[in-house]
Order: structure tokens, then sequence, then C-alpha cells
């Protein structure tokens, strides 16, 4: 018997693959579903299940593919009703894989279907519980994904069950995999790591803690950011199915010369940069956004912009398949075809360009005390801006930038900056396209500010 998780950084998702005596299962895949078929050729199994934990919100799961490529049965726990052909798996039901079983638990709480599996080896014993978003390491799955019919505290109260009666009850031996690490969403901090095991979630892990169940509803439903936009969209995708990868990459994978891409954009299709910032600050089409690869790229894109919106893509060469098959994985599929040669093809055709002055932290405080009228944009979450801040720094928020920059004047000269630098690119790129002209991006964000000892205010706490 073997399991591997297989992890993706961007999205912070971990899918499985388990083997056993010439039998594979694998538990809740990515869009992309070639890498598991290419794994079970290379172990010569023959793939028998796809088991779902619940309806992902976070990204499209390639489940659906890869029943179709493979055969594989797709299971789900109780009460997940979709639009095509699962398994729909009893509580404590087995599913035998070469010569270990996984058994279904079900697990409502995160939502109504979540579902967990304990997986038994060989002699029996349990091995391994593969938690979904029911469980992760230091945290549990938040309740209100979900959005309709059952409020956050119902399901917290669901979670509270299903942490004390199922999980809690097995052996602190047990292997916890979940199906998130550290920078996702579907919870409200986990943990860095990206495994465990029941005894030490015991120990460390607060909603495993003893409380009554109103303090675990409290505590559980309490301090939850708002989810990006796109989460509802992709739960109901993966209930209701989607047109196969191949399909979408077919369409979507289409070279586009200058005067092609060109004229997309005036039908009011959006140029998405997926070049690194670096990269994007020294030139750019003009009201291009940039979301760079090299970050959490999926979840900006899905917070940022709409998902029926038509896109062009301008990627470093070679990285254009790569941009439209990370689209996918979040249910964007508007792609109308991307930029061949890259945004060097576009200079060279002489078309409208457009640029971000970015500056380190010692330029920026020069600046700070010669200049005047300096509007400083700082776009990380409240909680970040909290624990220190430039002094009088605007904080508008990137995850709803169109309203948090409200109060900005086109003639203000503004100092852009997030923590590392990432989103304040993106921020920029945006600012930019709303016709800002005076953007400077600050290289290395907060941190490389506070190494220069400009002077920083951390907010105090409101008094009641």
């Amino acid at each position: 018997m073997t399991v591997e998780q297989l992890y993706t950084n961007c999205l912070s998702e971990a899918a499985y693959f388990i083997t056993s005596n010439g039998e594979a299962a694998v538990i809740d895949p990515l869009r992309d579903y070639q890498t598991y078929i290419d794994k079970a050729d290379k172990a010569g199994v023959k793939i028998k299940y796809v088991f779902e934990t619940h309806f992902h919100a976070d990204f499209v799961s390639g489940h659906i593919d890869l029943a179709a490529k493979t055969g594989a049965q797709i299971i789900y726990g109780p009460n997940a009703k979709t639009d095509y052909k699962i398994y729909e798996a009893r509580d404590g039901e087995k599913f035998k894989i070469g010569t270990c079983e996984i058994e279904v638990l079900h697990t409502p709480g995160h939502t109504p279907e979540s579902s967990c599996y304990l997986l038994n080896d060989e002699e029996g014993q349990p091995y391994s519980v593969f938690t979904g978003d029911t469980l992760f390491v230091g945290d549990v799955g938040r309740p209100d994904l979900f959005g309709v019919k059952i409020s956050k505290e119902e399901l917290a109260g669901m979670l509270y069950d299903s942490l004390n009666n199922k999980i809690k009850k097995l052996d602190d031996a047990v292997i916890v995999y979940p199906a998130h690490g550290p920078g996702s969403s579907c919870g409200k901090n986990l943990g860095k790591e990206t495994f465990s095991t029941i005894g030490e979630q015991k120990k460390m892990n607060y909603a495993l803690k003893e409380m009554n169940r109103e303090e675990f509803i409290k505590e559980i439903t309490s301090g939850l950011s708002a989810p990006p936009a796109y989460f509802p969209l992709n739960a109901q995708i993966n209930k209701k199915g989607y047109s196969s990868l191949d399909e979408i990459m077919n369409r979507n994978l289409k070279s586009l010369s200058v005067d092609e891409f060109e004229n997309e954009i005036k039908n009011k299709a959006l140029v998405l940069d997926t070049r690194n910032p670096e990269e994007f600050e020294n030139g750019f089409v003009k009201g291009a956004i940039n979301i760079g690869l090299n970050g959490r790229f999926a979840e900006w894109v899905g917070t940022l912009i709409n998902i029926n919106q038509p896109l062009l893509i301008v990627a470093e060469e070679g990285k254009e398949e790569e941009s439209i098959l990370r689209l996918a994985r979040v249910g964007y599929e508007n792609v109308k075809g991307y930029l061949k040669g890259g945004y060097n093809s576009w200079m060279t055709a002489g078309k409208s360009l457009d640029m971000v002055l970015t500056i380190d932290a010692e330029e920026f405080e020069l600046d700070m005390k010669h200049e005047k009228d300096i509007v400083v944009v700082d776009v990380r979450k409240e909680s970040e801006y909290d624990a220190g801040h430039i002094e009088n720094a605007e904080n508008c928020v990137l995850q709803n930038f169109d309203t948090s920059i409200s109060d900005l004047n086109f003639s203000d000269r503004l100092y852009v900056h997030c923590q590392a630098g990432y989103r304040s690119m993106i921020a920029a790129s945006i600012l930019k396209r709303k016709g800002f002209d005076k953007v400077k991006n600050i290289k290395g964000g907060y941190l490389e500010i506070v190494k220069q000892g400009i002077p920083v205010e951390i907010s105090q706490p409101e008094l009641n």
C-alpha cells in the first residue's frame, strides 16, 4: 500500500493517490487529470475510484474527466446530489482497493455532504484519514461557504458533532491528510504543515479542545473574512458538472496575432498579463491587469475578475498553456486566446503601452521627506494593516479593491505597497487601468519599509 500527497502550492490544495495490489484511488483531484493517469500508468495500476470529500468551492475538481478517461467510479458521501452520475455512499460504507479498504465517515459541517475517508491497511488497521475541509492542520473548515438554506451556525453545530463523534474517536496515531494547507481561504488560519496525526491535532488544534457546543459555534463563526467571489460559482460547477478540460484547452489555447489581439480588446476582452511583476513593470499592454503566475494566481483572478469576463493572455513565452490551464482550474474558461510572441510583439508593433514606476524603500523614504501630497496606499488585509502600517496610509484592501479605492482622487500621487510586492503590482495595474496616472509601486513592500527604518504605527483596538 502506498499513499502519495500531491500538493499544489498556488491553491494550497492536496490531492491523494493511493495504490494497493494493482488498484488505485484518487482523492480530491485537480482538474488537470493527466497527472493521475500518468502516475497510474507508471505504477502499473488501474484507477478504480475517485473519492470527493465535498463540493469544493476553491477549485474545479478533476473527478468527472478522470472518471471518463479511466472508467473509475466517482464516490461522494451522503447528501451529495449532482447533475451527473456518482455513487452516493452510506456513512460507514467500505470500498476495497487491492488489499486495503477505505471507509466513509460522514462529517457534515463545512458543507452538508462533507465526508472523510478512513484508510485501513492490509491488516485492517486504521492508517490515515483524508479529512477534506473538515479538519486541517491547526484549523477546521469554515461553515459559511455553503450559502443557502442552512446558516453558518447550524453548520458549525454539525461540525461540532462530526469532530466529537467521529474524528476525535480515531486512534492518535492515525495520520491526518487534509485537502488544504497554509494560505487557503477554506479555513481561518491553517498551520504550516500539510499533514499531521489525530494525536497532534488533539493537542494543538483549537477546534479540538474541550468546549461545549455553544462555545464551539461562537469560536468557529467569529473572525471570518469574506471568501473570494468565485467560491460559490466553483461549488456549483462541481455539483452540476462541466465541459471536459480537453475541450476547454483546445478552444482557449489560441495564438492571436497583434491585430487579432487588438481587435479582441476592442470587443471588450480584458488583458490579463501573467508575467512576474518585475517584467510587467517595465512595459505592458495599456489597460492590462497583472496577476503573475509566480504567486497565488488563480485565487487572485477569482477574487478580482468576473468569471464571465472575456480574457486575453499575455504571458512569458512558453507559459501560455500554463496560464490557461490554471485559469481552468478555478472555472475561468472564457479565454479568447494569447498574444503570439508575448509583450515584445506588441511593443515591436508600436501599439499602445504603459508602465509602472517601481521604487525601493530608500527612494520612498526620500520622497516622503521631500515631496508633498503623497498618498500611501496599503493594499494588505485589515489584520496586516492593524499589526503595523505607515502613519496615515490608506488601507485599500485588495480583496475588495473597487470599493476600497473610492476615496482616492485621480490627482493623487499614489505610492502602493503590500507585504512583499506581489499584491501591490496587481493593485498598481488596476489603478493604471482605471485612469490613475501618478502611481508608484514600492518594491519589497512593507517588509522592506520596516527594514529601511521608516516609522510605522500599530492600530489600537477599539474599546466598547
